[in-house]
């Protein structure tokens, strides 16, 4: 579904992506490990278009994604939702998922019942502002923002990053259901090992903006846990 080949991505005269090989099958979930400040935010916002390649390609469904500007990635079928979550504070939940609506290609009118049941809180503060919300569920309203429009691809950063043990098990629940369940394709950043071992069936180590390592969740073993994933 997703495959990234020879991507060179600089900030300024630093190189921070050096030919990056990435691919990610359809139905597959997989987590983006390494230290902080290895390139993976680099690499999801690369893919969305907020920062620029230098040179490669970013193959979506056979598309060139470099070819298109970001605003029109969602509406290939792309949501992501970013480090820091990144919701509108002072709007409500309901219109923030409204925003998630309208960035796909089909304008729906009404937020998918799937929202509610995957997160029944936000019916319950439906009109409740954003910034009023614990961080778990500013999480949750993220994440079923990016929903809204019912993508192929999820890409999340950092999702379990300050939320408390018993959101960051509904969160798990929901990406293996999203996942196993429905056969969404996940690319996941995640510092939880336990959490990515959880989730993911594959693995790609970023270590000073280069593919180190890669392959099955049951092939990540101690010595690469050692060397590139160990603060």
């Amino acid at each position: 579904m997703l495959h990234i080949e020879s991507l060179n991505q600089f900030y300024g005269e630093s190189h921070t992506l050096w030919d990056i090989n990435v691919t990610i099958p359809q139905g597959v979930c997989l987590c983006l490990m390494g230290r902080n400040g290895m390139g993976k935010t680099t690499l999801l916002k690369t893919l969305m278009g907020l920062l620029p390649a230098k040179s490669g390609q970013i193959l979506f469904e056979g598309e060139q994604l470099l070819h298109y500007p970001a605003d029109i990635r969602p509406k290939l079928g792309i949501a992501y939702v970013p480090q820091g979550r990144e919701i509108f504070p002072q709007l409500t939940v309901e219109e923030n998922l409204h925003i998630g609506l309208m960035a796909g290609k089909e304008k729906f009118k009404e937020i998918p019942e799937k929202i509610f049941q995957l997160f029944p809180v936000l019916k319950q503060m439906l009109k409740r502002r954003g910034g009023d919300l614990s961080g778990g569920q500013q999480q949750q309203l993220a994440i079923g923002r990016a929903l809204a429009f019912n993508p192929k691809l999820l890409i999340l950063d950092e999702p379990t990053e300050g939320i408390q043990p018993n959101i960051v098990r509904e969160i798990g629940d929901i990406i293996c259901h999203l996942n196993q369940d429905e056969g969404m394709t996940v690319l996941l950043v995640e510092q939880k090992l336990p959490f990515a071992r959880r989730v993911a069936q594959e693995f790609c180590i970023l270590d000073k903006g280069r593919a180190v390592s890669s392959g099955k969740m049951t092939e990540l073993n101690d010595d690469m846990i050692q060397n590139y994933l160990t603060v």
